[in-house]
């Protein structure tokens, strides 16, 4: 049996990070749920204390989640309350085409990203970067 699965990123402010990489990807934000959210709050499965408004929409505080426009594919951000110390043991690889990694080098460090070196093996290359957040990914 084949199992579908979804990668979650550890965040200190996971709402920030999932615009930057639904910006990032041309992915969508998961749209809240206010309605639910005020319900779980009415009827005691939550407090007001697990919210927060981001960009004027009532959000769990804990978490925000990005999908794919046309496959639904989703990446979550889960807050955590450790600050990123070591380098990731799972990162993302952005392929955008080796015609077009600078262009988006150029892009994604002018939008908060972070260049940290550059790879090769054989006729594959790649530029590594980091998230605002200092979590490490690779554009081919």
């Amino acid at each position: 049996m084949a199992y579908d699965f979804q990668v979650t990123i550890d965040a200190a402010d996971p709402h920030p990070l999932a615009d930057w990489w639904a910006e990032t990807l041309g992915w969508e934000v998961e749209p809240s749920d206010e309605a639910f959210i005020r319900r779980m709050i009415e009827q005691g499965w939550a407090g007001e204390e697990d919210t927060t408004v981001h960009r004027g929409v009532l959000v769990w505080r804990s978490g925000a989640a990005i999908v794919h426009p046309e496959s639904g594919q989703r990446v979550l951000f889960q807050q955590v309350p450790e600050a990123k110390t070591v380098k990731n043991r799972v990162h993302l690889d952005v392929r955008v085409g080796a015609d077009r990694v600078e262009a988006e080098l150029a892009r994604l460090t002018g939008r908060g990203a972070t260049f940290l070196h550059r790879g090769q093996q054989g006729p594959q290359s790649w530029a590594t970067l980091a998230d605002p957040e200092g979590n490490e990914f690779c554009v081919a």
